[in-house]
């Protein structure tokens, strides 16, 4: 009964040797996201420039600001000062196509430019 135990052991670990493993998945290159264009800009700035946001919500200590534009989502982001006095200011920015495709911030800008 031991052998036979030992035997079905060796054979399980023959079959998974011999199955076929996944490859790597394909390769991308991320994009490149600098949002220096808008860090430091506060949410009256944003909205001189870009008109009210069609999408704002709280997040922790931050707001989330959304724009939609012709070809993009602009995600601002904007915290307060380290010190807690003054008004909130871009720390980060993220852009997308609209079909969830990666776009450079730079480039979603364009799409705002009047």
């Amino acid at each position: 009964m031991r052998r036979l135990l030992i035997l079905a052991a060796i054979a399980l670990l023959a079959a998974c040797a011999r199955a076929p493993r996944p490859g790597p998945g394909p390769i991308t290159t991320p994009v490149e996201r600098p949002s220096g264009a808008l860090v430091g800009l506060t949410a009256s700035e944003l909205g001189q420039r870009f008109g009210k946001p069609g999408f704002q919500v709280r997040e922790g200590a931050g707001t989330k600001l959304q724009w939609t534009g012709q070809g993009c989502v602009l995600d601002v982001y904007l915290y307060p000062p380290e010190n807690g006095r003054g008004a909130e200011t871009v720390t980060f920015a993220d852009a997308r196509r609209a079909s969830g495709a990666d776009i450079s911030v730079e480039a979603c800008l364009a799409y705002f430019a009047p």
